[in-house]
């Protein structure tokens, strides 16, 4: 097959990796709402936070960490900081910005929801490939990334 189709292997390779996408993000999500009330997109939030200097980012740090829009981050921020997940406080440098600091409760909340998290990952993902396959797959990922053009 010529022109702008996928060959038949691609459409295939393509079709099962957003299936397997869609199904480990699904139920990544509904693990950490049945257990913690909290959304896949409010750990995200939560572990960025987590592992930055003094638990705080600028939101358009935030932002481009996880390739967010800045709508969909503004209103994930906003939900999160009227549950008490995050702050916002002013920034000494930019009296126009402020930075996005992880609550006392959002630090509480990513600390108990982790370590399901994790074990959700390992057996949704890892504990179903074998240590040349994790090898593998980290390898073909880094190559689509290597290979996406810059924007």
């Amino acid at each position: 097959m010529s022109g702008p189709w996928l060959t038949d292997d691609q459409q295939r390779t393509w079709r099962t990796y957003l299936r397997m996408q869609a199904e480990i993000q699904s139920r990544l999500n509904r693990q950490l709402q049945v257990d913690h009330g909290l959304s896949l997109a409010d750990y995200e939030v939560l572990v960025h936070l987590g592992a930055a200097d003094g638990h705080r980012m600028r939101p358009f740090e935030l932002g481009a960490a996880m390739q967010w829009e800045q709508s969909r981050l503004a209103h994930q921020l906003a939900r999160m900081q009227r549950r008490g997940l995050v702050e916002r406080r002013s920034c000494a440098t930019d009296r126009r910005g402020a930075y996005v600091v992880l609550s006392e409760a959002g630090g509480q909340a990513l600390d108990k929801a982790a370590p399901g998290h994790v074990g959700a990952v390992r057996r949704l993902l890892f504990d179903g490939l074998t240590e040349g396959q994790v090898g593998e797959l980290e390898t073909i990922c880094k190559t689509v990334l290597a290979n996406l053009p810059c924007t």
